[in-house]
């Protein structure tokens, strides 16, 4: 493993969430890599976001929670440019061996860091 590799794994910390014999790859993946780096990308998320509603003329602080749920996950659903730069958080903190895993089930990671960075978002309502 080079020094990078090594860098990166003890600056994201220690995994989060549950993992155990019977994880799926895609689980652990999410679990050991996913969630540790969006949490360290955390602050950076919420600006993003914020930049985007912004850049976009969304009167954000005048809807509704549930309007406000419903655009966060337009955003990252259907704005394309959006979501790849938030993938982009993600993926630029890989190490060599887990942008390989990454690549060879792209889609099915994709998905969970797409759920993930809605549900992230929407829990955090009060920061933006």
């Amino acid at each position: 493993m080079n020094s990078r590799d090594e860098f990166l794994k003890k600056f994201r910390g220690d995994a989060l969430g549950k993992i155990d014999r019977q994880s799926s790859l895609e689980e652990y993946f999410q679990n050991t890599t996913l969630r540790p780096i969006l949490n360290l990308q955390n602050d950076l998320i919420l600006s993003a976001f914020q930049i985007y509603i912004v850049q976009n003329k969304i009167p954000f602080e005048i809807y509704s929670t549930d309007k406000k749920n419903t655009v966060i996950e337009n955003a990252i659903l259907k704005d394309v440019k959006f979501q790849n730069l938030l993938k982009g958080f993600a993926i630029g903190l890989f190490t060599a061996d887990e942008f390989t895993l990454y690549s060879s089930a792209s889609s099915s990671l994709n998905k969970r860091i797409r759920s993930m960075l809605i549900e992230r978002l929407q829990s955090q309502l009060q920061l933006i």
